[in-house]
Parts: structure tokens; C-alpha cells; sequence
């Protein structure tokens, strides 16, 4: 990877971390019906195209649609979480203790089982690495008590629709249903056939931050975008075609003179016109599928 993008892109990872205002405003950007119109940019607009190109009918086009990559979230709360506001801080700082022993890995694979069809066997994460990455706070505030653990199912969003996948299951003091978590990891992401965009002036493309989630009937996805504070905001254009969605972030409304450092980051919701289906989410910076969650 150039050392630019790297660059970029350990730049957008530690800023949202360190807390980069998420203003929560969602615009439609979709193609023909857009909010927010990126300026019009025929390297941009080539670059798409390249893309598209490169992945529709490659190699690592068909080892995506074979593998297991979420599109939801691995953890889902029991139901009526939470039961108050020390409950909620608790969770959201990871803080958790431990009260019974976990169970050993009853076997070394699981299986992800498609809606659609088809399905997958991985290797299962040990019950204490499921537990650690759930919690990972030490506080002495308001903490969740697991008394217990079991291997067991839940349904997720992925690339291929929904799918069943083993998780291990948590039982909270207090909670009538389990915290579960997916006990497998998402595949290889395989290697692109295209480069990033590589170092040059007059660059209008960025790159995305993240995928937050898909509509339920897949007619639209919703990402996050950066821009800075002396812009009018970032704004998504979309390229279509029969295996893939390429997504190319721009900012719009940009100003000269001075500006203040910092990185602030929009969801921007990108309507299709078809459902996304096994197509694959491409980021035109990148050439990379759009990652779930932070980079």
C-alpha cells in the first residue's frame, strides 16, 4: 500500500477513535437523486469505472462471495437491555466481571449457515477470547456480572445476507436472555486486483471510514465519510453495475485560508437501484471492499 494511503487511512482510524464528531445527519446520495452532488470530476468518475472493472468477474471477486464477511454487529444484547443507566455505562465501558468458570471449546469448528444457501465451516474462538473482547474494561464504576457461558446460534447481517452463525452465548445477572457474541471470525479478505489511488495533485477522491449498515431490503447502505471543518461536508457518489456497488467519497465546498486541524465524520446514506445483494461494496479510494465497523 502507497505510504499516502496508508497514511490517510491511520490518520481517519486514530482521529475517530480519539473521538471525531459524528454529526449523525444522514443524506441521501444516491445515483439521480442526490442531496449533497459531488462536484462533477471525470478522473473520479474513470477511477470508479477502473474499479468496477477490475473486481466484476476476478478471482478475488468470486473468493469474497465464498467467504464469511459481517455486515452487522457480532454482539447483540439480551432483549429489554438495559434495565437502568449503570447497566448501559457498563456496558458501553466494557466493564464486566466474571463470576463461574467458562466452558472449554466443545469442538474446534462451527458452521455459517446462509439464508440463501450454502455455508461455510470456520474455527471457533475459545470462550475466553470471546469473553476478553466484550470486556475489556477494569473500572470501579457500574459493571455487568457474566455467571455463565454456552455455546449457541444467532443470525447476522453479511455479505452474503443473513446467516446463522455459532456464538457463544453469556448469561448477565439479571437478565432473563444471554448476551451473545459470534464465535467466528470473518474470512481473509482476499486480495484486491486493483491498487489504491495512488499520490498526485489535484486528488478529489477520499477514503471512506467505515460501512455502518444496509437497509433490510438492501436498497440502500449507509457509510461514514470524513471531511474537515471548512467544507460543507463530504458527499457519496455511487457506480452500479451487475457484481459490484463502487462508492466514491468526495468534500464539497471546500474553502481556502486557514482552517482548524481536525476530522469530523457524516453517515451518508447512498440509495441503489437494486438491492445490493452478493454484489460486492467497493471504496473507489481504496479499490478495497468498504470494511464494517472501524478500520
Amino acid at each position: 500500500m502507497p505510504a499516502r494511503t496508508a497514511q490517510l487511512l491511520l490518520v481517519l482510524a486514530l482521529l475517530a477513535a480519539a473521538g471525531g464528531a459524528v454529526t449523525g445527519c444522514e443524506q441521501g446520495s444516491g445515483r439521480g437523486a442526490q442531496s449533497r452532488v459531488p462536484g462533477h470530476s471525470p478522473v473520479a468518475e474513470a477511477r470508479a469505472r477502473q474499479v468496477a472493472d477490475a473486481w466484476d468477474g476476478s478471482e478475488a471477486a468470486r473468493a469474497w462471495r465464498k467467504g464469511y464477511y459481517p455486515i452487522g454487529e457480532g454482539v447483540q444484547l439480551p432483549e429489554g437491555a438495559f434495565h437502568n443507566e449503570a447497566d448501559k455505562q457498563a456496558y458501553g465501558t466494557q466493564n464486566f466481571v466474571l463470576r463461574g468458570r467458562l466452558p472449554a471449546l466443545p469442538r474446534k469448528n462451527g458452521r455459517v449457515k446462509w439464508e440463501s444457501g450454502g455455508s461455510l465451516t470456520l474455527p471457533l474462538m475459545e470462550t475466553r477470547q470471546a469473553y476478553e473482547s466484550v470486556a475489556r474494561g477494569g473500572n470501579d464504576g457500574p459493571h455487568l456480572t457474566v455467571t455463565g457461558a454456552k455455546l449457541g446460534e444467532m443470525t447476522l447481517a453479511t455479505s452474503r445476507g443473513p446467516a446463522t452463525v455459532p456464538a457463544w452465548l453469556f448469561t448477565l445477572d439479571g437478565y432473563d436472555t444471554p448476551l451473545k457474541r459470534a464465535a467466528v471470525r470473518p474470512s481473509k479478505p482476499p486480495t484486491p486486483p486493483i491498487e489504491p489511488v495512488a499520490e498526485g495533485p489535484g486528488a478529489t477522491l477520499q477514503p471512506l471510514q467505515q460501512l455502518v449498515g444496509s437497509a433490510r431490503d438492501g436498497r440502500s447502505v449507509t457509510v461514514a465519510a470524513g471531511h474537515g471543518a471548512c467544507d460543507d461536508g463530504p458527499a457519496v457518489d455511487v457506480l452500479e453495475t451487475g457484481g459490484s456497488v463502487v462508492l466514491s467519497a468526495s468534500v464539497v465546498g471546500t474553502k481556502d485560508g486557514s482552517c482548524t486541524r481536525q476530522l469530523l465524520s457524516e453517515r451518508m446514506t447512498v440509495m441503489l437501484d437494486r438491492p445490493l445483494g452478493d454484489r460486492v461494496l467497493l471504496d473507489a479510494f481504496t479499490g478495497r471492499p468498504v470494511p464494517y465497523g472501524r478500520p
